[in-house]
């Protein structure tokens, strides 16, 4: 059996997100569908947010976009790090990603409140 590859890096991933193209939007879902690729998203949605808040033009707009883009379309299985990537800094352009996650509702679908 051989090892899976992965099918991107921490750089494409930034650009994917940077782009946000709907080629780069269904290579992204692509991206999201296997597990071992997770940490290479992650790495890239933190490069992606690191280059946001160096920019001399903060577009919250569109990292707020970004966040509920991903919030709404991750799996259950990464919505807590999606979670803890847009909570790592007290930026503005991690709090506009982070408002676009909250947004998108993804981790209340993934884990819903009990009824208790």
């Amino acid at each position: 059996m051989g090892s899976i590859s992965p099918i991107g890096n921490r750089d494409t991933v930034a650009e994917g997100l940077q782009s946000f193209s709907t080629e780069n939007q269904a290579w992204l879902v692509l991206l999201m569908e296997s597990p071992s690729n997770d940490d290479i998203l992650l790495d890239g949605i933190h490069l992606f947010l690191d280059r946001a808040s160096e920019a001399p033009f903060l577009n919250s707009m569109k990292l707020e976009k970004s966040g509920e883009w991903l919030g709404a379309n991750a799996p259950a299985r990464l919505q807590i790090r999606l979670s803890e990537a847009a909570r790592s800094s007290q930026h503005p352009a991690y709090a506009a990603f982070r408002s676009g996650l909250s947004k998108s509702g993804g981790l209340e679908r993934a884990f819903p409140k009990s009824p208790v």
